[in-house]
């Protein structure tokens, strides 16, 4: 092979690298708002949390039943299921598997999702608040 041939190859192969180099920080520079969204959307969610939910419910290693039930795990959860808390026969009797969207619906108007429950909730009308606060729980998924 001829030496003009070997540094055209080397010449490619570099500029493949530098090409995948510069899509990597491009793909990290995109990402990172996403990232920071992400962080600022979980501790809103906890700053949510503990002010409309903490009163009641307890969630973290340790968590126990209060006034309302302890909602580590919650997502994937049957309603009425934790042994540490005496939940309404409406809860109990529901068949309400908790996922996102059942919860984002209780979260806004509980009785709807299972008339007749316990909890005392004025609701929350806000889906970005909702979002937030979902993804706080989520990232609470201790059993």
């Amino acid at each position: 092979m001829s030496g003009f041939r070997i540094r055209k190859i080397a010449a490619y192969r570099s500029s493949q690298r530098f090409l995948g180099r510069c899509l990597l920080v491009v793909a990290a520079a995109l990402c990172a708002p996403g990232m920071a969204h992400a962080e600022a959307n979980l501790a809103a969610g906890e700053a949510l949390f503990k002010r409309s939910c903490g009163n009641c419910h307890n969630v973290g290693p340790g968590a126990r039943a209060a006034f309302g039930p302890q909602l580590n795990g919650i997502l994937g959860r049957h309603a009425g299921s934790t042994g540490d808390y005496r939940y309404s026969p409406a809860m109990k009797d529901s068949k309400v598997v908790w996922s996102r969207e059942t919860l984002s619906d209780f979260i806004r108007d509980s009785d709807e999702v299972v008339p007749g429950n316990k909890m005392r909730f004025w609701g929350i009308g806000d889906q970005e608040k909702i979002d937030s606060l979902l993804l706080y729980l989520q990232s609470q998924q201790v059993h």
